[in-house]
């Protein structure tokens, strides 16, 4: 078996997120699957590095899957690399694209063997729409204060229980993950965030972004950040933001 790795960029906008559905076949994971299994005539599964929900955009996914030699009619994996990146270019939709495909070794898994990711969060802040980028950031013509939301950000970092910032109310596993570094920058009219961190809950970014922005438009000081975090109940940190805003920027290994 020959394991692969794919590199994925995607406009969620149409998607019901990445993971595959029985319900639906409107999700990234189905629509590769769906290339793979009919060109190798047997069930082909890709994991991916983590999940993006519907709606949410990545400009590095990363996947893996396994394909059987005697399914390569005798290529070289390297040949079957350009054989796949090929297949993906003709019948992925156009707002799918693999942009690498490489040989991994056969112990690498996209989403066990992670070391960090970085997520951006992208807010259009200005009285007018963004007419070419609209689908890509969230519009919002509120006053924020960059400066408060970035002293808040401070609390976030290092190793924490994110359970104030997770959305699954009966998630099971840990909640404890370790946030890298938060940047919070003025492009423009576009506030820029920017999180790099082990791993990420289920609607962690979006929910620490807007708990950031309540505190940028004055709904509360920076420091309650701290508490947020300490109580461990999703009630007391800020909305879910739209995800339009979110794109998954890059996974290191």
């Amino acid at each position: 078996m020959a394991n692969y790795k794919i590199y994925i960029q995607y406009d969620g906008t149409r998607y019901k997120g990445w993971q595959r559905q029985r319900t639906t076949d409107q999700t990234i994971q189905g629509k590769i699957e769906a290339i793979l299994t009919r060109r190798y005539g047997r069930t082909i599964e890709i994991d991916g590095s983590g999940r993006t929900d519907a709606g949410v955009h990545a400009r590095g996914q990363v996947a893996n899957f396994r394909i059987p030699e005697a399914l390569c009619d005798g290529k070289a994996p390297e040949d079957v690399c350009d054989e796949l990146l090929a297949l993906f270019a003709e019948y992925l939709p156009e707002d799918i694209a693999v942009t690498e495909v490489r040989v991994a070794s056969e112990r690498f898994h996209s989403r066990l063997n992670v070391v960090k990711k970085t997520y951006v969060y992208r807010i259009w802040n200005a009285a007018y729409p963004n007419v070419f980028e609209r689908k890509y950031m969230l519009h919002d013509t509120r006053h924020m204060d960059v400066e408060a939301m970035r002293q808040a950000a401070e609390y976030l970092l290092g190793k924490h229980d994110f359970a104030a910032f997770c959305g699954n109310a009966k998630m099971k596993k840990s909640t404890v993950r370790t946030i890298h570094e938060i940047s919070i920058e003025e492009i423009g009219g576009e506030i820029l965030f920017t999180y790099t961190g082990n791993g990420f809950l289920q609607n962690m970014i979006r929910i620490v972004t807007g708990t950031l922005v309540d505190v940028g438009t004055g709904v509360y000081p920076p420091e309650h950040v701290a508490e947020i975090l300490e109580s461990k109940v999703r009630a007391e940190a800020g909305p879910t933001m739209p995800a339009q805003g979110l794109t998954l920027w890059e996974v290191v290994y």
